[in-house]
């Protein structure tokens, strides 16, 4: 395709950087997503336990829908012919959607990859379904994504040469198919490229020169945080921004911890999605500025103090560690709701922390005094 990156809109405007980090704003038809951000991740439309409103109020300007799931149930024929994803759920606000390619790569057992298309048995009633890229951005045009993404192959780590490049090759592939078939999308709407080449640097640097080539609204680094040590995930970034069209949003795939936001933005990646604050919030753990709290430990269940006086989201600092023990202990649902809040209110934050920090020049000064405040840790309670 002879089409390059300089044909389409840009509808990312960069506000300033500091070193490789950036901070930025891109325009959706649904509204402003000022970057770097994270998105929460909805799957099936919503956030588990947690209303849109809370998500909102947390600071969230944009949020993942799942392409595999939506497709699947409600279907997005429904979606479309209910208004679109954002009035479907009632977020209103912009929407990302994934094409389902990473959740095709977990039906290993159930899928089947062609040069056409991949083919897999729905986790739901066994029905044999068919993704091509044409039909992946089909789906996400029904949905009403705000930014769709091309259909990919990911590979999990570690894994042959062989197979990553062969993967990658067939991503590039599907990547000029998805672009065609996006090209009636109305204005204002978004498709990015997703880099591959699992840990290998050179295939990584082929797979973004040829996607800039292509031309896409932004670039999209897929295939990582599936197994790899994070020296491996920050050594691929390394490899891969220099190459990427500077003017364009970067987007880190399915990533991550706190730390692993920090050390990335810090190599110039503007856009996270993960679902680790809500789905490590059910299972009890709250992250906060002194790292991350298990709240099932015994040694909270006496504890008055809240996780962190001076946090500026509400249930952070009302309630007590002693009675967020009790509730996950007890298995009651507010308990997995309240940290869930907590967590997606502390990611929110660490983003509106690093915008600020860049926009001032002062980058370095926050990245160490977040990393000093982790390294100090949770400090338990005085005994008596």
């Amino acid at each position: 395709m002879s089409s390059s990156a300089s044909d389409l809109p840009n509808h990312f405007e960069l506000l300033g950087n500091d070193g490789a980090a950036r901070t930025g704003r891109l325009t959706t038809p649904h509204g402003v997503v000022r970057t770097p951000a994270f998105m929460p991740v909805g799957t099936a439309g919503a956030m588990k336990g947690i209303h849109w409103r809370d998500v909102r109020e947390a600071g969230a300007d944009i949020v993942l829908g799942n392409t595999y799931h939506l497709m699947l149930r409600p279907t997005a024929e429904r979606i479309a012919a209910l208004g679109g994803l954002q009035r479907f759920t009632g977020w209103g606000g912009p929407m990302l959607t994934d094409s389902g390619g990473f959740q095709v790569m977990s039906l290993s057992g159930l899928r089947k990859v062609t040069e056409q298309a991949v083919t897999f048995r729905s986790h739901i009633d066994g029905a044999k379904i068919e993704l091509s890229p044409e039909r992946a951005i089909e789906v996400q045009r029904l949905l009403n994504s705000d930014i769709a993404m091309q259909l990919d192959e990911c590979v999990r780590l570690p894994a042959e040469p062989d197979d990553i490049e062969r993967a990658m090759r067939l991503s590039l592939r599907w990547a000029e198919r998805c672009r065609r078939a996006f090209e009636s999308a109305p204005a204002g709407y978004m498709l990015f490229g997703i880099v591959q080449g699992g840990d290998v640097p050179a295939l990584r640097v082929a797979s973004a020169e040829a996607l800039a080539e292509i031309g896409f609204h932004g670039y999209a680094i897929g295939g990582l945080a599936v197994g790899e040590p994070q020296a491996v995930m920050l050594e691929m970034i390394e490899a891969t921004v220099p190459v990427l069209p500077g003017d364009r949003p970067r987007y880190l795939m399915g990533v991550g911890t706190p730390d692993d936001l920090l050390e990335s933005v810090k190599r110039g990646i503007d856009m996270f999605d993960c679902v680790l604050p809500t789905r490590n919030g059910r299972h009890g753990v709250a992250y906060t500025r002194l790292g991350p709290v298990n709240l099932r430990n015994a040694r909270h269940a006496d504890d008055p103090r809240p996780l962190d006086e001076e946090s500026p989201w509400p249930p952070t600092r009302s309630y007590s560690r002693a009675y967020l023990h009790h509730l996950i202990k007890a298995g009651e649902a507010l308990g997995a709701t309240l940290l869930s809040e907590i967590n997606i209110a502390y990611f929110q934050q660490l983003m509106a922390g690093m915008r600020e920090a860049i926009a001032q020049g002062r980058f370095t000064e926050f990245y160490e005094r977040t990393k000093a405040d982790w390294a100090r840790g949770d400090i338990p309670a005085r005994a008596g």
